[in-house]
Order: structure tokens, then sequence, then C-alpha cells
């Protein structure tokens, strides 16, 4: 079966590394090697100047492992945890593993394209469940009712929501298990800006301590800042699921970089201080952004972002909104990234805002919007 080609990450390889002002990002602030080695303790120290480039463990160095579940999953434990080269490399394993042909999937969208695309190319049964604005882009956990079948085997969630910037609340995903557990449903969940933001009614767990039957995925590169680490993962609980994704990750990267897996050692030990600035700088953008649209409220409109760094942005002017992305990128060198790369026929863009760089593309859209008007 043909693999469709992938939106989202051609749209950024064609942008993304040109001298522009990239206002669609969905990580939070990098940072350079020497700061984060300068977080290191004498230990982790020691282990990187005596560093062998050799093979590390398939599975992910054994404190890698057991500082991922002590810092984002209690209660689990660490062979609970597989280790990949980068989330979407997780995220492939983990679905083409566990997703058989014939099985009737539920998949929250707009998503990440992998998230469909991996259980289509598997074979399997979908059904796309659209989040609504008018809904505040929230979980609709009547709607997942109504569309469980007979066979169907997954639901796949992502929050924070990319593009929105929703979250699930405790109680929602309380809910949304106990419904999954009546029906003996699979969850898929995607948790990689999970920390990332600031929820009113705090974060919930993730779904593989709460759900036997649910994988979560997650990694270095959104809420750490971390992408070029390249380091990912997926938590489960089920012995016989995490043996399934390992035989297909043996047939991709096998182990990952080993330098990569003790810098993750480093900033998960670190995790504390790493979120607290990305927070930071998340909070402030948010303040900007809100006068911004405020001011342009007849141009746009936005539901305010619970988690991660991204927000899903209605365009109100009378063109299409591919044609005011092109246009912005071409005056401006603004990049935002328009609703057609999530395969949604509507007038949205996603707009990004856990970099210290978005003050000034905001100052350069503002100026577009003024030479315009």
């Amino acid at each position: 079966m043909k693999i469709n080609t992938f939106k989202l990450e051609n749209y950024l390889s064609q942008h993304e590394f040109l001298p522009q002002h990239l206002l669609c990002r969905s990580d939070a602030e990098s940072m350079a090697l020497r700061d984060l080695l300068d977080m290191a303790d004498h230990e982790d120290q020691e282990l990187w100047n005596n560093l062998q480039l050799g093979y590390t463990t398939a599975a992910g160095m054994p404190i890698l492992r057991q500082l991922i579940v002590q810092e984002m999953y209690k209660d689990l434990m660490a062979h609970q945890v597989l280790c990949f080269s980068g989330s979407e490399g997780a995220g492939f394993s983990a679905l083409f593993a566990l997703c058989e042909p014939e099985d009737h999937v539920i998949v929250l969208t707009p998503c990440y394209q992998a998230l469909i695309e991996i259980p289509k190319f598997r074979g399997c049964e979908i059904s796309q469940l659209s989040l609504k604005e008018e809904n505040n882009w929230c979980i609709d956990i009547d709607a997942i009712r109504s569309m469980i079948k007979s066979n169907t085997k997954w639901l796949i969630i992502n929050f924070p929501h990319n593009p929105s910037g929703q979250v699930i609340t405790p109680e929602e995903l309380k809910n949304l298990i106990k419904l999954l557990d009546e029906h003996g449903v699979w969850l898929f969940s995607d948790e990689s800006s999970r920390l990332l933001g600031a929820p009113i009614d705090g974060w919930a767990e993730p779904a593989a301590v709460l759900y036997p039957k649910a994988v979560s995925l997650n990694g270095m590169s959104k809420a750490f800042g971390l992408g070029g680490l390249r380091i990912g993962w997926v938590a489960c609980q089920d012995p016989a699921a995490i043996n399934k994704i390992k035989e297909i990750k043996n047939y991709t990267t096998i182990g990952n970089s080993t330098p990569s897996e003790l810098l993750s050692v480093i900033a998960l030990k670190n995790k504390d201080v790493i979120l607290e600035k990305n927070n930071q700088i998340l909070s402030d953008n948010l303040v900007i952004l809100d006068l911004f649209f405020t001011k342009n409220q007849k141009l746009f409109s936005w539901v305010w972002p619970q988690g991660g760094c991204v927000g899903w942005v209605h365009y109100k002017g009378k063109e299409d909104v591919d044609l005011f992305c092109k246009k912005l990128l071409r005056d401006t060198g603004v990049l935002l990234m328009p609703a057609s790369v999530y395969d949604v026929n509507e007038n949205y863009f996603r707009i990004g805002f856990g970099h210290k760089d978005m003050v000034t593309a905001i100052g350069k859209l503002q100026q577009y919007l003024e030479a315009l008007a």
C-alpha cells in the first residue's frame, strides 16, 4: 500500500532552514551544547569526557530509561520504556507494530500526519473525529462513544493538541479511559508537548501510567527544546506490546546515538530548570500574542492555547489562507503554516510561540498588516 506524501514535513523542509522568521514552530527554545553540559553534575561530566562512541543498548541506556520513568512516569518501571531515534521513530514503530489490517482506528483530527497515515498504511479502517472550535478544540467523549464499533482497536489522541494547543483534563482522561476499558479499546496518546504550558485544571497523568492498554509517546524535542538530540520514547505497561514495538525497532535504527542519550540524561536531571525557562518564554510570548490578536480581531481569532507552544488561528480575511501565508512569506520572510498542510480546507493557520524571536516575527507581521491597510 502506498504511503501518502508527508505534507507538514515537506512544507517545513522547503522553508525551515532559510533565513527568515519561523512563526509556526512547534518546539520550545533550544540551547547550546555548552549550556547543557554546564548543567551536568560531576558524575555526568566524567561520563561525557570518557564516553565510548560504540553501540548503546537497543532499548536505551538503563540510566536514561530509569530517569524517564522517574521524571515522567511515576509508578512505571524502566523496562516499560523504549527509547528511539526521535519521537517520529518511536511513533512509527509503535503504530506499525500494534495496528493490524482491518482494525478499526479512531483518530482525533486535525493531527500530525503520521498519526493517521501509519495506521492507514497498515490497512486499518480509519474514522476521523474532527475537533471543533465551538467546543474550544476539546475532546468530545460522547462523540468517541458513538464511533466505537465491534472491531475498534485503537483511539489515537494528541494532547497538548497540535495544532490548537488544547489539553485533555485529568477528569476527561479518566472518563475516556473508563469508556475505552469498557470496550477493550487501546489508547495511543501522543504527549510530545506535555508539561509545556499552564493548563487551567493542571496536567493529566500520562495515559500509560493510568491505563494498561495505553501507549504514551514523548521525547526531548518539544517541551525540552532539544530536537537536535533525536531522542524519543514510548511507555507502555503491557509486555507483549513492548516486545512487538521492539521487534519493529530492530528493523529500523536498532540503537540510538550514544552522545544524544547521555545528553538526554543531563537534560532530564535538570528538567525543572529547563521547563521553567521554556515556560517563561511561552508566558511572555502569549502576552504579546494576546495584544496582537486584540488589535487585529477583525482579521484573526483563536482559542487561547493551554498547552504546548502552538495555536490554531482563524483567518477572517477575504483571500484564501494559503495565499495569505504565501504573500506574507514572500514579502516579509515570516512563515506561518496554513491549514491545508493538515488536510483542513478551512481558513486556519498554525502559529508558534515557543521561541524568543517570536517578538520580531510578530512585529514583521504587524507591519505587513498595516502596510496592507
